[in-house]
């Protein structure tokens, strides 16, 4: 290491400093550089691309950074493209604890001071979704441009009608401690197929991406760290309750909806949201990035220019 470059940005020169089967995947493509940076007391696996405005993006479950493969490279073409596996997730430290909402959004704060950013348009879906939105409401100087996807953000109002027959079926079986992982070690690669094939409408996902997320999430480990995003589930409602009860979202906000959420995450919005626009994209499955890509491209490529 040089005296010019950071403890905290330095690039892969060998193995992880902990076992990850997600190491033995294939490596990314040409034009994208993976580092690990230690942040909040953590050390996430990023993958790098481009130059220009930052644009950081933030995966949820059952994903890692490879959710945005078919958009990344468009993406970079633009802007300098910063897409972390969340704590937990991926190559990137299997933490004890810091999976609620606001850990994850002061990750996501600290990673942007490490790699030099001062502010990035910052896209969230799933479980990325929440965190951006609280980095966005707690630090609204350091979000450009917001693009929220495919997510419920805790309690708010206007999602009643998605949630009228109850929350999704895995939500209550993930939350419940150490039941998840005991029942699925050995069968991750089936369990995960489940979310692949039906975020996509039956389409699935490429055989390399799936077998990316599936060693990602394989081991009783890695399945506890990811299930803790769930258990952690209403300590996030809270603080996201507290921050729109103590002001509003003043950063331009993209609210993008597909199946099964659709207009409920722009209806939460709606009402605590200075500058929001909202849009579905028809025939889409939940995994936006790798079911729709064009499409989202179509969207994010003039919203992200405007900032």
């Amino acid at each position: 290491m040089t005296n010019k470059q950071s403890a905290a940005e330095q690039a892969v020169t060998g193995p992880p400093a902990f076992p990850s089967p997600a190491a033995t995947v294939a490596p990314p493509a040409p034009g994208i550089e993976l580092r690990r940076v230690d942040v909040n007391g953590v050390t996430l696996n990023v993958a790098l691309a481009g130059a220009g405005p930052a644009v950081l993006l933030l995966h949820g479950f059952p994903h890692t950074w490879r959710l945005w493969s078919d958009v990344l490279p468009d993406l970079a073409a633009r802007h300098r493209v910063i897409a972390p596996d969340l704590r937990g997730f991926g190559d990137s430290t299997r933490a004890a604890d810091g999976y609620d909402a606001g850990t994850l959004a002061s990750d996501a704060a600290a990673l942007l001071d490490a790699l030099g950013e001062t502010s990035a348009s910052v896209v969230g879906i799933d479980a990325g979704a929440p965190p951006a939105f609280l980095l966005a409401m707690r630090r609204p100087g350091r979000v450009r441009r917001l693009v929220l996807m495919e997510s419920l953000l805790g309690r708010l109002p206007g999602a009643e009608e998605f949630l009228a027959g109850g929350p999704p079926w895995w939500f209550g079986f993930h939350a419940a401690s150490g039941l998840a992982e005991s029942v699925l070690t050995g069968h991750e690669g089936a369990y995960l197929d489940w979310f692949l094939d039906n975020g996509t409408l039956g389409d699935g996902v490429r055989p390399h991406l799936r077998d990316a997320f599936v060693a990602a999430y394989t081991g009783r480990e890695s399945l506890r760290a990811a299930f803790s995003y769930y258990r952690q589930l209403p300590v996030s409602a809270r603080q996201i309750e507290a921050a729109v009860a103590s002001g509003r979202l003043t950063v331009p906000t993209l609210a993008i909806g597909a199946h099964p959420v659709g207009a409920a995450l722009e209806r939460q919005l709606r009402p605590v949201a200075d500058d929001l626009t909202a849009r579905l994209i028809e025939d889409c499955g939940h995994i936006i990035p790798l079911h729709r890509p064009a499409q989202l491209l179509g969207l994010l490529r003039p919203f992200l220019a405007d900032g």
